[in-house]
């Protein structure tokens, strides 16, 4: 089964220095058919305005990773960690028994365009963690790369459950293709451009859930950046 999750059904929160775009109910946003899928909890695109961002707030129990498409985030903690995020770059922030964190655009004159995806932990209680990697765009280009697994293999965040998400870039025309193991279930999230999933058209914004699908194939119909979860 495919469900598309079309980019202009999504929740949406503007407050002038945010736009964000809720594919999961998300804040004030809330839609009972819309909760998540599988550990996959949240995707937010957001779009912060040049010197503002998110001040210092509580997580718990939650794996949290960072994707930036455009410009800069600034990120810090209270494990003390402080880097910026940058298009490339993935960040993995694991909230377990509980973190404080700020998240602001580090440039004073562009916007920051980036998405936020939680996924839940396969346990409560796990000791608070950071990590940050960075993936080349030769790594993407025209196939799968591995940016984030349960054992970090391949040079990928470690994220605690049993997830691989893998980002790819595709031209115009060109196609790859991804196998489900037996039981497994995915999601593919459009970042930016448009792609043909086994022939359906989809655009920026555009999520698909995969349930009990062994196989996909995406063609890109234009440039496009695309996130794919491989879920246990």
């Amino acid at each position: 089964m495919l469900a598309i999750r079309h980019a202009e059904e999504r929740g949406l929160a503007n407050f002038g220095w945010l736009e964000s775009r809720h594919t999961f109910s998300f804040g004030h946003y809330y839609d009972p058919r819309f909760m998540g899928f599988g550990p996959l909890r949240v995707i937010n695109e957001d779009r912060v305005q040049p010197g503002q961002g998110f001040d210092t707030h509580g997580h718990r129990d939650m794996e949290i990773i960072s994707y930036v498409l455009d410009g800069a985030l600034e990120h810090k903690d209270s494990m003390g960690t402080g880097s910026v995020i940058r298009p490339g770059d993935v960040q993995r922030m694991s909230a377990g028994t509980g973190v404080r964190h700020s998240e602001f655009n580090a440039s004073d004159s562009d916007p920051v365009h980036f998405l936020q995806i939680w996924i839940l932990p396969e346990e409560k209680g796990l000791a608070p963690s950071y990590e940050q990697r960075t993936f080349a765009a030769e790594e993407k280009n025209g196939k799968l790369r591995l940016v984030g697994s349960r054992d970090g293999r391949e040079g990928s965040v470690t994220i605690h459950r049993d997830v691989d998400l893998y980002a790819a870039l595709l031209e115009d025309g060109e196609t790859l293709g991804h196998a489900f193991a037996n039981g497994r279930n995915g999601w593919v999230q459009i970042a930016r451009g448009s792609v043909l999933l086994n022939g359906n058209q989809l655009y920026p914004g555009d999520g698909v859930a995969i349930d009990g699908r062994a196989e996909i194939t995406l063609t890109g119909t234009s440039a496009a950046e695309v996130l794919l979860f491989d879920m246990g």
